[in-house]
């Protein structure tokens, strides 16, 4: 099996390390020279592509791709690959399964309620907006194509190298208290079971919400990574006086709880972090944070 990416990023890279051995070729875009060269040094065929303009050899590798997963936000309202590229793609050859990454985002602020994949849309940003819009692009193309597209709604993703026992070991975690706020969260590495068991089993025109089992407060993350590091948490900080930047505060303006049941029964995922707590303490017995508390006593010594 043959896969491209486009937008070969963070959780792209890291559902292709994990499932490598399921394909042949893999393919993935690149803006930048730096970036054409990590994806050499990880086995990824690199491939220009900025929204606008691209390598005429993507078309090539859009022809001979089984699957396309999609990491590319939407850019002026719309999805940038379908803009340049939607006759490659609806003429590809072997194509069978497209896999587009999406948000929890899109369903909005509903107080800390519960939503599902049935939940009504309601974004509170223009960011949401346009994801919405994209997704709608996407899966007007699956309606009739040979292929099948199905839509990944994310929570918020951490993994190796991104997360709050690194934030804390770097002296950036803060302990924001907003009344009522919760968040689910998604490790990579359910991401990635959650994409492959997709690829084993299209559905057509199907949305995932991709989450885990236990939303809940993000003060409650530091503090559990500060207890996992034998470190003091930071101290509480109110969200209204919080200094952050415009999109960090952007995502406090969504509360909600989100299921995840479909990914369980259509997909038979069993998730391996199902809670925070889970996905800190593998990452911790991995090392995370550790060793970035040792170089900074070391550099401080």
């Amino acid at each position: 099996m043959n896969i491209f990416v486009f937008g070969a990023g963070y959780t792209a890279q890291q559902f292709i390390g994990t499932y490598r051995q399921y394909f042949e070729r893999i393919g993935g875009t690149f803006r930048s020279d730096r970036k054409a060269e990590a994806l050499r040094a990880a086995g990824i065929v690199p491939s220009f592509f900025d929204g606008e303009r691209y390598d005429p050899a993507i078309l090539a590798e859009i022809g001979r791709a089984d699957a396309l997963l999609v990491a590319i936000p939407p850019a002026f309202g719309s999805d940038p690959v379908l803009r340049s590229l939607l006759d490659a793609i609806t003429s590809a050859p072997r194509l069978r399964w497209i896999g587009y990454l999406s948000t929890v985002g899109v369903y909005g602020d509903v107080a800390g309620a519960w939503v599902d994949e049935n939940t009504s849309l309601s974004p509170v940003n223009e960011r949401s907006r346009h994801r919405i819009a994209a997704e709608g692009q996407w899966l007007d193309l699956g309606k009739d194509a040979a292929f099948s597209v199905q839509i990944f709604r994310l929570a918020g993703i951490y993994g190796p190298g991104r997360n709050a026992l690194l934030k804390l070991a770097e002296g950036t975690a803060q302990r924001l208290i907003k009344p009522g706020q919760v968040f689910n969260r998604i490790h990579t590495a359910d991401i990635a079971q959650v994409l492959m068991a997709s690829i084993d089993r299209p559905n057509r025109n199907a949305v995932y919400n991709v989450a885990d089992d236990e939303p809940s407060p993000p003060q409650d993350v530091v503090t559990y990574a500060a207890h996992l590091l034998g470190l003091e948490p930071p101290a509480e900080v109110p969200f209204a006086t919080a200094d952050l930047s415009p999109m960090a505060r952007s995502f406090y303006q969504d509360n909600k709880r989100v299921r995840n049941t479909r990914i369980k029964s259509e997909l038979g995922v069993k998730l391996l972090y199902p809670t925070y707590r889970e996905g800190l303490e593998a990452l911790h017995a991995d090392g995370e944070g550790v060793r970035a508390l040792a170089a900074k006593v070391g550099r401080e010594a």
